[in-house]
């Protein structure tokens, strides 16, 4: 009898490559913190009314929540990648610069008309300016990033205008009309300026576990649950944004001056080596000065010969 021919080989399917998708992680949280921010975009620029401005507010909230992971899980997964770095930058422009500064302008300052319009584009304008100073600092000086923040953070600033948004979210009458414009337009105007500025914010990563770092959660914690037992939950964001603003003048005023004089001196340091000036040989301090240029190759073959 003939044998049967064996069964085919089945082809087995490749794996996944589950390092190259490790990649996509971190990405996917910068791009849902877009997705925040484009959303708030078109709650702000729909109906003028409270309840649009405050879900406009909380989605760059949550935005600022998906930004503040990226970066961990990219360092837990070990994925960074200048992609991501480019990529998180674009984010921020979109969802702390330009989706705070519509809905700032569509909340309070519309009735300015042109003025109200060029503040919020400033705002924008110098978040992205900030970014940008932000990537070049960080290639630099990796190290010194880390501590300090130069300039007030971006999601920062926007934090400050959504829990203004939030606080002042209860009232039945136009803000412009209770408030008054001038007044948000002088903030908005004041946290450009401390975007771009010089001011160092901590940032609070070299923190560590212990007695200390332990007494100021509890503090921190404290002061939020007092405000918001004796006035509402709503201002316990514009407390904690406002405190952090605070912390970064009242430590520029103490040490600001002599961080810019140590920096000052290590840039002149870095710009001018010393020069070590060359050695003259013995025999040429020896002679006189004018001394021929005979007296010196004599004196030269005089020691070749001893």
């Amino acid at each position: 009898m003939n044998a049967l021919p064996p069964p085919p080989l089945r082809k087995r399917r490749p794996r996944p490559n589950l390092r190259k998708l490790m990649f996509v992680l971190p990405n996917l949280f910068t791009v849902s913190s877009i997705f925040c921010g484009v959303y708030s975009i078109t709650l702000s620029a729909g109906d003028q009314t409270g309840d649009n401005f405050y879900r406009a507010a909380v989605a760059i909230f949550f935005g600022s929540f998906f930004d503040a992971f990226d970066g961990r899980v990219a360092r837990m997964t070990q994925t960074q990648s200048d992609f991501g770095v480019e990529l998180d930058s674009l984010a921020d422009v979109i969802s702390f610069g330009v989706a705070p500064a519509i809905m700032v302008y569509k909340w309070a300052l519309s009735g300015m008309g042109m003025p109200g319009i060029v503040i919020c584009s400033i705002y924008a304008a110098c978040g992205a300016i900030r970014l940008a100073r932000f990537n070049v600092l960080a290639q630099r000086d990796p190290v010194g990033s880390s501590r300090y923040f130069v300039g007030l953070p971006i999601p920062l600033a926007a934090g400050m205008l959504v829990s203004l948004v939030v606080a002042l979210q209860y009232l039945r009458a136009p803000v412009a009309d209770l408030v008054g414009t001038w007044p948000i337009a002088t903030l908005v105007l004041v946290l450009s300026f401390l975007m771009v500025s010089t001011i160092r914010y901590r940032t609070f990563k070299e923190a560590g576990l212990s007695a200390r770092t332990l007494m100021i959660f509890v503090l921190v914690v404290g002061v939020g649950v007092f405000v918001a037992y004796r006035g509402r939950p709503s201002l316990v964001l514009l407390v904690y944004f406002t405190s952090y603003i605070m912390l970064g003048l009242f430590e520029e005023l103490l040490y600001g001056r002599g961080r810019r004089a140590a920096t000052r001196a290590a840039a002149a340091a870095q710009a001018s080596p010393e020069i070590e000036e060359p050695l003259l040989p013995a025999e040429e301090d020896d002679l006189p000065d004018g001394a021929p240029a005979a007296a010196v190759a004599a004196a030269d073959e005089s020691e070749s010969d001893a």
